[in-house]
């Protein structure tokens, strides 16, 4: 993989855009990217990183903020990145998540980040995917590594690589399984250990469901109080059968108990039936005797009886006799009234009137009233003629009141119109100004809230200088502090010499053996640890003052900025023209609000106007109607008026005339109904005396009364039958039973039952309790049948689960670590461990180089500190001692060797399990200042090893020797406003 070019716009301290061509740095292969701390650096490799995998290590924890802070609302944000892998180059494109101003109206809306990839395809750049994630999913398959993989082998971000060095069993070994992508191994150990688990948790279940089936069991057995420790099917065989044999000597016993219940119940049936006989016979003697004391009143009765059925044909005839006198003396009764109520239409001779005087005066009376029914309806109209006269002349009186009133609004409505119309033109002028009133009150709103942030940043800017003026003393303290140590090094340096000469061996710096004056150290001396100290405490002091710089002068630009913003003035003067202001606006809203009103107001008036102007001519019409119609309506009352007073005939209206004929023929219909009446009841009284004195002959009673003294109701003669026929019944029936045969030779004294009962009691009781005790067997021995079939079944299921038990559970504890497995090592860190041997053979092959073979790395595979896991142990063989140490012990220089050639060999193993993948690029970021001269000689000369093949690598550093020895660099300088800038072009030294 080659990473070729970068654009980066808007991107951290980017604002405006920049241009990397790292192709420009092949030829050399190895470059320096150098600037000021915090200048943005590291952020280049941030944004190669974020175009490959949408995220920035650095802030993996926090939030994500990529936009520049100098980046003002209308600026783009957006990284570009042009690689190739396997020579076919791509190019992706990435804007991450930003607030940008709204496309309609004020304020911002939230820009989602968009992601976009391309392939080059003979010369022209082909779209691959638009959306972010497809874009990484493509990228996966491509670059064939993951995020973790990538900054391990081309991307060794900030003293990353030296974590994995001084890492711990469980964090080397995470970082191993997300490079190589073991976790398959674990998922195949958690499976194991889930398949134990389910075993044995089927082995407790059946266990347990054994257990059960023994507990029933004893609960079933009689005298067994407890079930077996560990039943089996022997004993469940030999408690079934145990049960059996109780089960069948009950049975026996039960036979037999019933054999005794069945000839007692003989014996004891044979007694029972012989005293119901004895009890038989004497009842219906007893009977008998009470029947014949009953006799003398059974034959009163008889006679009773057939006197009352001699009045009841009789009766019918009274009765008869004695309703038509009833009905005769009604209808006498009647004539008499209707001949009263008659009288007030002929007082001279009513008693007299016949039928035949009666008709006449009918016949002339219904003549009459049909020569008034048409009259009479005439009549009947009057009133609701009265009514509609009322009604149109109320109808007549409210048009003209109308007319009136449209008029005099049709004369008052267009000076309404006109005074609502200079209302809405002052308003109007009133609310135009709201638009510019608004600008105003948020120009105002903004300097407001600037002039408040200014009086906060002042106290904030002055104290940031006086930090800075502190943090710049302390550094030119600490610059002369290595100035001095340097001079005193330089002038002790001989006698540090001279020190290390050994007699008879020759000197370092004229080869002879002899050493007749060396020299002799001055004062206390000075080591390269002394120096490297006071360089780490400078460094830490310059990075101190260039931090207090950078807030400073941030600080003094927002404040310029907020005091720009408020015009120079105070946030009371802005908050006094912000009230004046506002109050003008809400004036200037008020007005619109009443220019709505208003206009609202002139349309309906006018409207009304229209509609006035058009109804004043309907009202007219329907006026003038109503007026024709009066007339007409009282005309027609006048007619009928004249033709009622025609017909009256004495009355004071048609009606009450129509009322007294209507009378009068009623009480002619009633009194000649009457008469009629009265003669037909008298005829049939006649007809029913002479009946009634027939049937008393017949019958030989004397009179009505005699009849009426015989007579019983229906209910008494079936009563005395019924008597007379029980009694008859009840003689017969005590008669035959006495005569039965089987009643006869009985004794007279009644049997006693009480023995034979109570020996039939005792009997039943035995059989009872014998059956009982046969039940609970029988239902015991089902139950018992039931779980021992159970219990075998369960046996026979289980037994293969034991064996394959005990193999999971020590394959089990095998790949978890656990005994037998004495290295305490998991399969998968077993697999890992077999990646860690190939990365340590790697590493060493540089290390070994860079250490002139003293040190080598070591896989340390042995059980660690109080049994905790191992298999990915780093140890450090130090060649001049023989003995292996951990890595912790190496100094600050030794431990970035190490590291570093941990870190390549890391990748180089990473880029083999990749798939071959060529690694083109390299980028380190920090680390050498911990090395001496002749230290970083040795890396340098590593690094440059790398880029025999091509390779081109980009190192990141502030160490001086190696500004001088890279030719080739990437300069980001810092601009007066606060953001940095990348030179077009890469410079040479």
């Amino acid at each position: 993989m080659r990473i070729k070019h970068l654009t980066v716009c808007g991107f951290g301290p980017y604002k405006a855009e920049q241009t990397v061509d790292f192709e420009g740095f092949r030829d050399d292969g190895l470059f320096l990217i150098s600037g000021k701390t915090g200048a943005g650096k590291s952020s280049i490799l941030d944004a190669i990183c974020y175009a490959l995998y949408g995220s920035i290590p650095r802030f993996e924890t926090t939030q994500q903020k990529l936009r520049s802070d100098y980046c003002d609302v209308d600026d783009p944000t957006f990284v570009e990145l042009e690689f190739a892998v396997n020579g076919t180059d791509y190019r992706v494109r990435r804007t991450p998540e930003y607030a940008r101003p709204k496309a309609r109206g004020d304020g911002t809306t939230l820009q989602k980040p968009t992601a976009e990839l391309y392939r080059r395809v003979d010369g022209d750049w082909e779209g691959v995917a638009a959306r972010p994630v497809d874009v990484g999913n493509e990228l996966d398959q491509i670059l064939g590594l993951s995020k973790d993989q990538f900054l391990q082998v081309i991307l060794l971000a900030q003293n990353r690589f030296q974590e994995f060095l001084l890492a711990r069993n469980d964090d080397r070994q995470a970082v191993l399984r997300s490079l190589f992508g073991t976790r398959r191994f674990e998922q195949m150990e958690e499976a194991l250990i889930e398949r134990r688990k389910s075993v044995e948790a089927e082995l407790g279940f059946a266990r347990q469901k054994l257990a059960q089936h023994a507990v029933h069991a004893a609960s079933l057995l009689p005298g067994q109080e407890h079930e077996p420790e560990a039943p089996d099917l022997a004993w469940f065989t030999a408690a079934l059968a145990g049960l059996r044999h109780e089960l069948d000597a009950a049975s026996e016993s039960a036979g037999l108990a019933d054999a005794a219940v069945t000839a007692a119940e003989i014996v004891h049936q044979s007694l029972a039936d012989r005293r119901k006989l004895q009890q038989r016979r004497d009842g219906a003697a007893a009977r008998l005797r009470e029947l014949e004391t009953e006799q003398p009143d059974v034959d009163a009765d008889r006679v009773t009886l057939a006197t009352a059925l001699r009045a009841a044909a009789v009766w019918p005839h009274v009765l008869a006799r004695q309703e038509a006198q009833a009905d005769r003396d009604e209808a006498a009764s009647v004539e008499v009234a209707a001949r009263e109520a008659y009288r007030p239409f002929e007082p001279a001779n009513v008693a007299a009137i016949t039928g035949a005087a009666l008709k006449s005066s009918i016949d002339r009376t219904t003549k009459t009233l049909g020569g008034l029914e048409s009259v009479l309806a005439d009549e009947l109209q009057l009133p609701a003629l009265a009514v509609e006269i009322r009604a149109l002349q109320s109808s007549f009186d409210e048009c003209d009141a109308a007319v009136t009133d449209a008029a005099e609004r049709i004369q008052a409505l267009p000076g309404r119109i006109e005074d609502v119309g200079v209302r809405l033109a002052h308003a109007q002028a009133r609310a135009g100004g709201e638009a510019d009133i608004s600008d105003v009150v948020k120009r105002l709103t903004d300097a407001r809230t600037a002039a408040k942030q200014a009086e906060a940043l002042a106290p904030r800017h002055d104290a940031a200088l006086r930090a800075e003026t502190r943090a710049s003393g302390d550094y030119a303290a600490a610059a002369a502090r290595i100035h001095e140590l340097m001079q005193r090094r330089l002038a002790g340096h001989a006698g540090e010499l001279a020190a290390g000469l050994l007699e008879g061996e020759p000197c370092a710096v004229c080869g002879s053996p002899d050493h007749p004056a060396p020299a002799r150290p001055s004062g206390n001396p000075v080591t390269g640890d002394d120096i490297e100290r006071a360089r780490v405490a400078a460094d830490a002091c310059k990075a101190t003052m260039d931090s207090a710089h950078s807030e400073a002068r941030t600080l003094g630009t927002q404040l310029a900025e907020a005091r720009t913003l408020a015009g120079e003035k105070t946030f009371r003067q802005l908050d006094d023209e912000l009230d004046a202001a506002k109050a003008t606006l809400e004036d200037a809203r008020a007005a619109g609000r009443e220019v709505t009103t208003l206009a609202d107001e002139q349309a309906r008036l006018r409207g009304e106007l229209s509609t006035a102007q058009t109804g004043l001519e309907k009202l007219r019409a329907d006026r003038d109607a109503a007026a024709a119609e009066h007339a007409a309506r009282q005309s027609a009352r006048s007619a009928i008026e004249q033709r009622i007073a025609n017909h009256l005939a004495g009355h004071d209206t048609v009606s009450d005339h129509v009322r007294h004929l209507l009378q009068h023929l009623d009480a002619a219909n009633a009194l000649a109904d009457a008469i009629t009446e009265s003669r037909a009841q008298a005829k049939t009284l006649a007809a029913a005396v002479v009946g009634l004195a027939a049937q008393l002959r017949e019958f030989d009673f004397d009179d009505e009364v005699a009849v009426r003294a015989a007579r019983l109701e229906a209910g008494d003669v079936t009563a005395l039958e019924a008597r007379i026929r029980a009694h008859e019944q009840a003689v017969g029936t005590a008669r035959f039973t006495l005569a039965e045969p089987e009643l006869t030779g009985l004794p007279a004294t009644p049997i006693d039952l009480a023995e034979s009962q109570d020996a039939l009691g005792d009997a039943r009781d035995r059989r009872d309790q014998a059956l009982a005790a046969q039940g609970s067997l029988a239902e015991r021995h089902t139950q018992l049948t039931a779980v021992v079939r159970s219990a075998r079944a369960q046996l026979t299921e289980s037994a293969g689960l034991h064996e394959a038990y005990a193999h999971l559970r020590q394959l089990a504890g095998v790949v978890q670590g656990n005994e037998p497995n004495t290295k305490r090592m998991r399969l998968e860190t077993y697999v890992l461990a077999a990646q860690l041997e190939e990365i340590v053979a790697a590493a060493n092959t540089r290390l070994r180089m860079m250490t002139s073979g003293r040190y080598l790395l070591e896989h340390d595979d042995s059980v660690q500190y109080r049994n905790t896991r191992s298999g990915l142990g780093l140890s450090i063989l130090d060649q001049h001692t023989g003995r292996a140490r951990p890595t912790h012990s190496l100094s600050g220089g030794e431990t970035f060797l190490a590291s570093l050639a941990l870190a390549l060999g890391l990748a180089e193993v990473v880029t083999n399990q990749a798939g071959g993948i060529t690694l083109d690029t390299l980028f380190i970021d920090e680390g050498f200042g911990s090395l001496d001269s002749d230290t970083l000689e040795i890396a340098m000369g590593t690094l440059d090893s790398l880029r025999a093949g091509g390779r081109t690598i980009g190192l990141i550093s502030h160490v001086d020797a190696m500004k001088e020895q890279i030719p080739a660099k990437l300069r980001i300088t810092v601009t007066d406003q606060g953001w940095s800038e990348i030179e077009p072009a890469y410079e040479l030294a």
